[in-house]
């Protein structure tokens, strides 16, 4: 009896090792193009940052997360921070940080309240949502975010309809979307090479 108590408790203690050693997060791979979500503090709020898949090998740990994070800023109690609406979806709700109106056939800067530090080698494009262009005209305008743009970032919104678009504080207005961007020397030539399309239309 001895030694069956003696083998059942030992079969437990193996059962306990083999659990926790499944249950222990694996440490992301150094080459690893993927990472795990984390929090950064804002004042007293605790925000969820996604990561956006950035990560690169041979950079230092504050340079890695830097590239590898889209930070956000609140500057208001009227902000929200950008969100993926689902697990797929490409671009970051941005929400209204006030209440306006954009009149028919004109167009209204509407704030977030929110800053942000674009990823390195990225750009964030604002773009109109889909519901608001089809069920009111609601388009967006201007909508480039530089990497090194810490302000207030503003969507311009345009009414192209024939009645006035109410907005309210929280509305989900655009979406904010990062691009990988080149920017290469800018080099004056006396000859371009020729292509089959050649100067064709305008662009």
């Amino acid at each position: 009896q001895t030694k069956m108590r003696g083998s059942f408790l030992l079969t437990l203690l193996s059962l306990f090792v083999t659990c926790k050693s499944l249950c222990t997060p694996l440490p992301p791979s150094p080459t690893s193009n993927f990472a795990a979500p984390f929090r950064l503090g804002h004042g007293s709020r605790t925000q969820k940052i996604g990561l956006l898949a950035l990560r690169g090998g041979g950079s230092s740990g504050e340079e890695e997360v830097a590239a590898s994070v889209l930070r956000v800023m609140v500057l208001s109690k009227s902000a929200r921070i950008p969100v993926r609406a689902s697990g797929q979806a490409v671009g970051y709700d941005l929400f209204s940080a006030e209440d306006c109106q954009v009149k028919a056939s004109d167009r209204q800067l509407v704030k977030t309240d929110v800053a942000v530090a674009i990823p390195p080698g990225f750009y964030g494009r604002v773009a109109p949502r889909s519901g608001l262009a089809l069920k009111h005209s609601i388009d967006v305008g201007a909508g480039v975010i530089d990497p090194d743009y810490r302000g207030n970032v503003g969507v311009l919104l345009c009414n192209a309809g024939k009645t006035d678009f109410e907005v309210r504080k929280g509305d989900r207005i655009a979406q904010l979307i990062l691009e990988q961007c080149a920017t290469p020397a800018v080099v004056e030539v006396a000859q371009l090479d020729d292509t089959d399309r050649g100067a064709g239309g305008f662009g």
